[in-house]
């Protein structure tokens, strides 16, 4: 049924209320949400009349053509509210209802598809970056003291990081320093820790100051690699970490990883190295923001798509592996096919993990990540995504890439760079009835979604629409 003139501009109106008011709003969730309620500016009312009367002037409000029907387009079609914002959820039904098995135009033979980016998209944080954390808290590396060592050099580049990567003297920490005090850490531990070569428990051996030293400066290494270097090399090399595991053994780690990261609280936790192990590298600080979070609003919306006969993907930056563990697992909720995870990949001697990056096949991030989708996905099937969604510059080119895609999803993480000039983009188009961007906001500090565009970061109380 085709929504009235009256109750279009109603929605359109509260929409762009809860945004004109973003920069005055006030600090408690309750007060936001009576404050995205309240009457829209008397420029911003002028322009939303504007609209509706532009439209029905020449009689686009009561046209039946799919570019200019108001947002809900059938009854049939309908996804829990839950915390969408109310313009996003209405958006995608309406797409739903465009390209879903209701639709008249629907053909199982051409079946639309969607593809979801995982980390800080579908869940709050980042798997992979838990689980390295994980894998470290527990010491669950199958490697000799020399693979260790090998590998976390493997493709770095030599010499200093960038300037933010200081000791607490100030000096800038540099690649063989700090790999010489881990090589020992890990000698020490690899000695010592019952379940490698030695006789101490989990509990004693995570006591020791070489413990201490090899967490704070294992993770210090690998925010460095990654913002020095880039995620060309960072990426890789974080998975390197599973070599010499089978694949059954590295998705009962990450299962372990994931049930424990979703039983702690949401904190950011700095761990610096001990003053008496300051070695060559000096004394290092680093933070980890520790727990994960389900974004139930993706579950439930990846459901509707599938029962709606449109297929649903995922592209990780993660190890396929890894996210795929989390995706497919009924226990979480996702259901995703495993043949429809797509992401980093290792090769393999049989069932046991190198640390060799597979060979002809992209690092899924930034254009990566569009190359795997025209091969996997546009290739095999003649067309691209209905819908995109993603909240990082890793996923900038597989939102806007694609021209069957008709609207892209990006969870508002107030970044800037080019997730930013989508973020504004989306933010500018408030009043558009058929954006190609939308923002969906969150709140940081629960990993819960608002519904709202805006987010609430963490250890900030003010929503705010952009960085």
């Amino acid at each position: 049924m085709l929504k009235r003139p009256s109750q279009l501009a109603k929605l359109l109106v509260n929409q762009s209320s809860a945004e004109s008011v973003t920069p005055d709003i006030t600090k408690s969730t309750t007060q936001y949400t009576s404050a995205a309620t309240s009457k829209p500016s008397i420029q911003r009312r002028h322009l939303l009349q504007g609209i509706l009367a532009g439209a029905a002037s020449v009689g686009m409000v009561a046209s039946t053509e799919a570019q200019t029907k108001p947002v809900r387009a059938v009854a049939e079609v309908s996804i829990d509210s839950a915390k969408w914002s109310p313009r996003n959820r209405e958006l995608i039904e309406a797409l739903i209802a465009k390209h879903g098995n209701t639709s008249k135009k629907y053909s199982a033979k051409r079946r639309p598809y969607a593809v979801f980016d995982w980390d800080n998209t579908s869940i709050m944080n980042d798997c992979e970056e838990a689980l390295l954390m994980y894998q470290i808290n527990t010491l669950s590396f199958e490697l000799t003291p020399t693979e260790f060592s090998a590998i976390i050099r493997q493709n770095v580049p030599a010499g200093k990081f960038i300037a933010d990567y200081k000791n607490a003297a100030g000096n800038v920490v540099d690649l063989e320093s700090i790999c010489s005090d881990l090589d020992a850490d890990y000698a020490f531990l690899n000695a010592n820790f019952k379940l490698m070569n030695g006789n101490k428990s989990l509990e004693e051996i995570t006591q020791t100051e070489q413990f201490q030293d090899f967490r704070a400066k294992l993770y210090f290494l690998y925010e460095a690699i990654n913002d020095t270097h880039g995620v060309a090399v960072g990426y890789p090399w974080i998975i390197y970490f599973f070599t010499n595991m089978s694949v059954t053994d590295l998705s009962k780690l990450a299962e372990a990883s994931n049930d424990a990261n979703l039983g702690m609280s949401l904190i950011k936790t700095k761990y610096t190295s001990p003053v008496t192990l300051s070695g060559k590298a000096g004394v290092i600080t680093t933070s980890h923001f520790h727990g994960i979070r389900l974004a139930t609003e993706i579950a439930s919306l990846m459901s509707a798509f599938r029962t709606h006969g449109i297929d649903v993907y995922v592209s990780t930056a993660s190890l396929e592996d890894v996210v795929a563990v989390f995706a497919t697992q009924p226990k979480y909720g996702f259901h995703v096919e495993r043949q429809n995870v797509l992401g980093l990949r290792l090769e393999k001697d049989g069932e046991i993990f190198k640390n060799v990056y597979c060979k002809d096949w992209p690092i899924n991030w930034g254009p990566g990540k569009s190359e795997v989708i025209k091969r996997e996905l546009v290739a095999k099937k003649g067309y691209g995504p209905i819908f995109v969604a993603g909240d990082s510059d890793g996923d900038y080119d597989m939102l806007r890439d694609f021209s069957d895609t008709e609207l892209s999803l990006v969870v508002n993480r107030l970044k800037k760079g080019k997730i930013g000039e989508l973020s504004k983009q989306a933010a500018d188009n408030l009043a558009q009835l058929h954006p190609r961007f939308v923002l969906q906001g969150r709140q940081e500090s629960t990993g819960n979604w608002l519904p709202a565009e805006t987010t609430i970061k963490y250890g900030k109380a003010v929503p705010a629409l952009l960085a």
